[in-house]
């Protein structure tokens, strides 16, 4: 779904980026706190309440989600769905980067590898567009931001956004309502259609958010990070094929590079974890061999029970011997 959102965004034209930034926000919070009402729940908001760094830090992140959301309208907007797709694949190399610089984390060299191919790509297409691929960075570090105090924050995937939006609808509204008292606000004066497609930016936003929560508990890690290759490769082919961006040698080798350093993370996750699950799979069976010793050991060899008249399953008389 996250892939076909770009079709979506050209719908609500002739409103702005901004506006469209701004019902999405409002309308996405209305939505989660229907469904919340409906699921009943509300604990962790108490909760939250109570905890000002948290606060802080959801706070942090929905500023940092505001930011990636109305760049990414405003380039879809603009004729830009590639460049915004080539976001999303570097996010991974910037998540990277960011656990090193930030959290001190130790890379392996393959990782090294894809970052520096990464990098490289960024030079690569900074000289295909003549100007480094700005859209694409805001996005990607974003994003990463976003992904970075979200793990620090701990909330569920609905809460988190009930818990966001909440903290953008006001200024949302404020500015919806400054948008109407000049004039320019395209809610209401488009025809009902167009309304209802600006109301259903909550949907667009949360509906793909609860499914990806969905998955995440159903599907293997492995498989569900590369699922989430599948929106940046269908917003890259939605930019070439529907909306006929230019896609010039430079940027077809700037991609390459990109798609060559996501290629060498996918291939040392997929070591790495099948080298964790024979390691678990070892130490489970070396496990069980213990337990069996263990067993045997207690068990020992048949001792010599002795019999109610004191004789023993040798036939000899303990009371005789000696």
């Amino acid at each position: 779904m996250w892939g076909l959102v770009p079709l979506f965004w050209p719908l609500l034209k002739p409103a702005g980026a901004a506006e469209i930034l701004a019902h999405r926000m409002a309308w996405s919070l209305v939505l989660v706190v229907v469904v919340l009402l409906c699921v009943r729940r509300w604990a962790w908001a108490l909760e939250l309440l109570r905890q000002p760094r948290r606060l802080g830090l959801v706070a942090v992140a929905a500023a940092v989600i505001t930011v990636n959301w109305g760049v990414y309208i405003w380039s879809v907007n603009s004729g830009h769905v590639v460049e915004a797709s080539l976001g999303y694949f570097i996010n991974p190399l910037v998540t990277i980067a960011m656990g090193v610089v930030l959290l001190g984390e130790r890379l392996r060299p393959v990782q090294w590898a894809a970052v520096g191919v990464g990098l490289s790509a960024v030079l690569v297409l900074a000289f295909g567009y003549g100007r480094p691929p700005w859209i694409s960075l805001v996005l990607a570090f974003s994003f990463a931001t976003y992904g970075l105090v979200k793990k620090k924050v701990n909330l569920g995937g609905l809460e988190s956004l009930a818990a966001e939006t909440a903290i953008q609808f006001l200024p949302a509204l404020a500015y919806l309502i400054w948008l109407g008292t000049q004039g320019g606000l395209a809610f209401g004066h488009h025809g009902t259609g167009h309304a209802v497609l600006l109301a259903a930016t909550g949907v667009v936003t949360a509906v793909p958010l609860v499914c990806f929560g969905a998955a995440a508990i159903r599907v293997p890690l492995s498989t569900l990070g590369l699922l989430q290759y599948l929106a940046p490769v269908f917003q890259f082919v939605i930019g070439i094929l529907y909306f006929h961006e230019a896609m010039p040698i430079e940027r077809w080798a700037g991609f390459g590079l990109v798609w060559l350093a996501l290629a060498l993370l996918t291939w040392d996750a997929l070591r790495t974890a099948h080298r964790g699950r024979v390691e678990l799979s070892r130490a489970a069976a070396a496990a069980e061999r213990e337990r069996e010793r263990e067993r045997v050991s207690r068990a020992g060899t048949p001792s010599e029970s002795v019999s109610q008249d004191g004789v023993s399953q040798d036939g000899v008389s303990r009371e005789t011997v000696g």
